[in-house]
C-alpha cells in the first residue's frame, strides 16, 4: 500500500543507541557451504523503534506481552511540535491540538536532527512533567516520540515523565521516525515483540490512512 508510512528505524551496529551497541554474528553462511545465511543478534529491549511497557518504571506493572492491542492499534494523532526547543509542556500539547486524542505521536525537530545522528545528542526534545500530567489527566493511552527517550534532557536523573506515564498505564513509543508524516489523524498499527515478562521490546510501527 503506497500510502503506508513506516516509522520504524533500521537496526544496525552503528546506530543511535542507549547503552550497548547492538551486535550480530553469522551462525551459518552460504559462502561456507551452508544452504542459507543465518545470523544471531544481541540487542537491548530498548533498541531502535520500541515500546516501553508500564513495568519499565512500575514494579508489578504490565509487561510488554500484556499490553492490550487497543492501546497500540487504532486512531493516532500526530502533533506538530517542531517549534519546541527542548521540553514539551501541557500548553504545547493543547496548542498542537491534542485534546480528544487517545493516542498521540510527537513530531519534533528530532526527526531531522537528533534522530539522524549515530551518537547521543545533548539537545533533543522530550516530554516534560507538565505534558505527561496532561496526557494522564486527559485519558491518553499511548504516546510516541521521535527520539530514543520520551524524557526531556533536564529530567534524566529522576525520570518524572516516564514515572507518570508508566504509573498511569500509558504505553510509550520511542525512536519513531516522523520526518515524513503529516500532522493530523492516522490509523496506527504498532506491534511490539511480545517478550514475555519484559519491560520493553522492539515495535515495528506503521501509519495508514484512516480509510484504509
Amino acid at each position: 500500500m503506497t500510502d503506508a508510512i513506516d516509522l520504524t528505524i533500521p537496526i544496525h551496529t552503528e546506530m543511535l543507541h542507549w547503552g550497548r551497541r547492538p551486535t550480530f554474528e553469522m551462525v551459518e553462511e552460504i559462502a561456507d557451504g551452508f544452504p542459507s545465511d543465518v545470523s544471531r543478534w544481541l540487542i537491548g529491549a530498548h533498541t531502535g523503534t520500541h515500546v516501553d511497557a508500564p513495568a519499565h518504571f512500575v514494579p508489578g506493572g504490565a509487561t510488554v506481552d500484556e499490553i492490550p492491542l487497543a492501546s497500540v492499534v487504532g486512531r493516532v494523532r500526530v502533533l506538530d511540535l517542531r517549534h519546541v526547543v527542548e521540553e514539551i509542556t501541557a500548553d504545547d500539547l493543547v496548542a498542537a491540538g491534542a485534546d480528544g486524542a487517545e493516542r498521540v505521536l510527537f513530531r519534533t525537530r528530532n526527526s531531522t536532527d537528533a534522530l539522524t545522528r549515530n551518537v547521543r545528542s545533548d539537545t533533543w526534545v522530550g516530554l516534560g512533567p507538565s505534558g505527561a500530567a496532561w496526557l494522564v489527566d486527559h485519558g491518553v493511552r499511548f504516546a510516541g516520540i521521535d527520539y530514543m527517550t520520551m524524557e526531556a534532557p533536564a529530567h534524566t536523573e529522576t525520570w518524572p515523565t516516564h514515572v507518570a506515564l508508566c504509573t498511569a498505564g500509558v504505553v510509550i513509543l520511542e525512536n519513531a521516525d516522523l520526518a515524513g508524516v503529516t500532522p493530523g489523524d492516522h490509523l496506527m498499527v504498532c506491534r511490539p515483540v511480545p517478550f514475555a515478562g519484559r519491560e520493553a521490546a522492539p515495535a515495528p510501527t506503521v501509519l495508514l490512512p484512516l480509510d484504509a
